[in-house]
């Protein structure tokens, strides 16, 4: 997919030398940053309980129904993360 993304000029420089010095190209070098840093996401947000779940209705009441909504949002992660790796073939 093609899309216009804006990076500040410092961070963009690096970036191409990194990925010239790694003989790479550009968009292969951002798309490798972005899915590991949502990797890394996905794992800490499995993780760490959500601030925003604490508060409301079965997300709050036991802490036995917050892991079950972290288990069902990391089924949907699961889901996502597939139809993404059927979408780039």
């Amino acid at each position: 997919m093609k899309t216009t993304i804006e990076i500040a000029e410092p961070v963009f420089r690096r970036a191409k030398v990194h990925s010239a010095g790694h003989g790479i190209t550009l968009k292969q070098f951002i798309t490798e940053a972005v899915e590991e840093k949502l990797r890394s996401s996905s794992a800490a947000s499995g993780s760490v309980e959500r601030p925003w779940m604490k508060g409301f209705g079965a997300f709050g009441k036991t802490a036995a129904m917050r892991a079950e909504t972290r288990r069902i949002q990391k089924l949907i992660d699961e889901e996502f993360e597939q139809i993404e790796t059927e979408d780039r073939q």
